[in-house]
């Protein structure tokens, strides 16, 4: 690190300092200092003032040219899954500590050390965001990854903004008190902070001279990762062709751009690149980076884990959080929104969001409604099944249900589990609870009919549809058609039967290896209504990628005999459609910006596949 940097920074931050002074603000000894003076003024670099104090020449500005911060990056691109249920409504970079949005607060402190290229790397509700454009000249860098990648893939996408610029990297969820960016810079650094105690953040070691030579996750009583980056262009020369080799490999997706620095730091970077592509020229530049730490005070940067941190923070969120999701679960159990606690996001769903809260020591789940379901979901005939169901005592508890806004409150049963169909036992008591379900004579006075869903689902995509759907046409209309001569008389169905929807309770494994079907709740009723049962075992077959011979078992276990021809080919049907049903809607919900891998291609294949065997029976 090139210390005489750090002394004419703070002289050019500071009118006629003196000595003194620039050992605070530099950290260095006062000899350390008098003889950077020293140097500075034999090199024409600093000039002794009229007045106590010290100048930086023309020639001195020359040389901090090299030095000089030329750009920022802001990473807002993931979703903030911790920071639930209010990153369901709205970025996390965006929400507001004492009433201002976290990046907006970091953009102005770039502003005022003289940062005016910032760029923003976007994904999850980046729409949000493209104010800022107008509002401060931010450029905004989409990350189409930002679903299925860590912040890798910002790193990747913002690599042309970055190449051959002095930049600082920041992440828009960070507060920062006093603003620490500067107009230039010594080396490339890493803000920490220190950790009394255990902590699961990244360990830095470094040598004496405070270079990082070595990173982990996790540590005791050490200095640790936490907060804004800077590169030197230095570094970045040396780091990103790394990182870019680091993207093409099979198995970084999850991993952070930090993970690259830490291979390069012990040497497996050099190894991993070499296996994988075998010895190319970017693994010259393997060897370890030149990076320093940059020590903050304990309460200067900050970074909200959860809704709990940030109410201790700024106490406008113990009961004014602004989010409609904890306003309606407040509203529901007629408590401020402080009575709300333990809160975490679950498992993501295809079609909604899901949180976990506990009030009064009980837990319960509340269901927001996902991007694009008003188009899609009935919530009044939603509502009228669980009505339908509840004598059954089949489904979940519900606390609340909205039928104008779709938001669902209901018991979460602790110590329980999903169905796992790939467990004999498991999936047979399913398909009990299923033929149950259809067998109990319960009826509401919707329909679920496959062809209009089809045709409503073909209308939401337009023209965003698959190349060879066009030709496919006439096969789906003989299957529509066939299926409507031979289908068995409706009861209430499920539709959605997939094994997340079917919940174990504790106490549903019986000595036997059996299961018992009173332990078993069918969960989440959004497209049910009176259709053929035979539509159920279809949709279960598909949802869990079952093949043919799993398929057959399936019915064997739901009729508790072996199939006819007749019945099988029902179900080959109705996977069929099926598939081509929510391929469609997986077209239109990516159309909307929400990923889901190969969900929809694996779908469009079992209407493909299922729909000419079907012909061929």
């Amino acid at each position: 690190m090139d210390k005489l940097v750090l002394l004419m920074r703070s002289i050019h931050e500071n009118n006629r300092i003196t000595q003194r002074a620039l050992c605070s603000c530099t950290g260095l000894a006062l000899g350390s200092v008098n003889n950077l003076i020293r140097d500075g003024i034999s090199r024409g670099f600093i000039s002794q003032g009229e007045k106590e104090g010290y100048l930086i020449t023309d020639a001195g500005y020359e040389y901090l040219e090299d030095f000089k911060v030329e750009r920022a990056l802001i990473m807002a691109a993931g979703f903030g899954s911790r920071f639930v249920p209010l990153s369901f409504e709205t970025p996390k970079g965006l929400l507001k500590v004492f009433g201002e949005p976290m990046v907006e607060r970091q953009i102005k402190q770039l502003l005022e050390a003289g940062i005016t290229d910032i760029a923003i790397v976007v994904g999850y509700m980046k729409e949000r965001f493209e104010y800022l454009s107008d509002k401060y000249g931010i450029k905004l860098i989409f990350n189409p990854d930002y679903a299925v990648r860590n912040n890798i893939g910002s790193i990747e996408y913002a690599i042309d903004f970055l190449k051959d610029r002095n930049a600082y990297i920041l992440s828009s969820d960070n507060w920062i008190r006093n603003n620490m960016y500067h107009s230039y810079e010594a080396a490339a650094w890493y803000s920490a902070k220190h950790a009394d105690g255990t902590t699961s953040e990244w360990t830095l070691i470094t040598d004496r001279k405070g270079r990082i030579i070595d990173t982990f996750p996790g540590g005791r009583d050490c200095d640790y990762m936490f907060g804004p980056v800077y590169f030197s262009k230095d570094f970045s020369r040396q780091f990103l062709p790394v990182l870019k080799k680091f993207c093409e490999m099979p198995g970084t997706e999850d991993y952070y751009w930090e993970h690259v620095l830490m291979a390069m730091l012990n040497g497996e970077a050099k190894k991993r690149i070499n296996a994988y592509f075998g010895r190319i020229p970017e693994t010259e530049l393997c060897s370890r980076p030149e990076i320093y730490i940059n020590r903050q005070p304990e309460d200067n940067v900050y970074e909200f884990e959860n809704l709990e941190e940030l109410r201790r923070f700024d106490p406008k969120y113990l009961d004014d959080s602004g989010s409609k999701a904890m306003q309606t679960v407040a509203s529901a159990f007629g408590i401020p929104e402080s009575g709300i606690g333990n809160i975490r996001r679950l498992k993501a769903g295809m079609t909604n969001n899901s949180w976990l809260f506990t009030v009064d020591g009980s837990s319960y789940i509340c269901r927001i409604p996902g991007e694009g379901t008003e188009r899609l979901i009935n919530r009044h005939q939603e509502c009228s099944v669980y009505n339908a169901v509840a004598p059954l005592d089949i489904s979940e508890k519900l606390i609340l249900f909205n039928e104008d806004t779709g938001y669902k409150i209901a018991e979460y049963y602790e110590d329980s589990r999903n169905a796992d169909f790939g467990n004999e036992a498991d999936l047979a008591c399913c398909m009990r609870k299923l033929r149950m379900l259809h067998d109990s004579g319960v009826s509401v006075r919707h329909e679920f009919n496959i062809r209009r869903m089809i045709e409503f689902y073909e209308g939401l995509c337009g023209e965003v549809m698959f190349e060879d759907y066009a030709a496919l046409r006439p096969q789906r209309d003989r299957l529509l058609q066939w299926v409507e001569e031979n289908r068995k008389p409706s009861v209430l169905a499920h539709i959605d039967p997939v094994c997340d929807n079917f919940l174990f309770l504790k106490g549903a494994e019986l000595p036997d290896g059996s299961r018992d079907p009173d332990k078993v709740r069918l969960i989440d009723w959004e497209y049910s209504g009176m259709c053929d049962p035979m539509i159920d075992l279809g949709m279960c077959a598909i949802y869990s990628f079952m093949d043919k011979e799993r398929a057959d078992r399936l019915m064997e276990l739901y009729f508790e005999r072996k199939p006819s021809e007749d019945e099988k080919r029902l179900v080959y049907a109705y996977m069929a459609l099926g598939g081509l049903l929510w391929s469609l809607w997986g077209l239109y919900k990516e159309s909307l910006g929400v990923q889901f891998s190969d969900y929809t291609i694996k779908m469009y294949r079992y209407f493909k596949k299922y729909s000419v065997y079907v012909m061929q029976m």
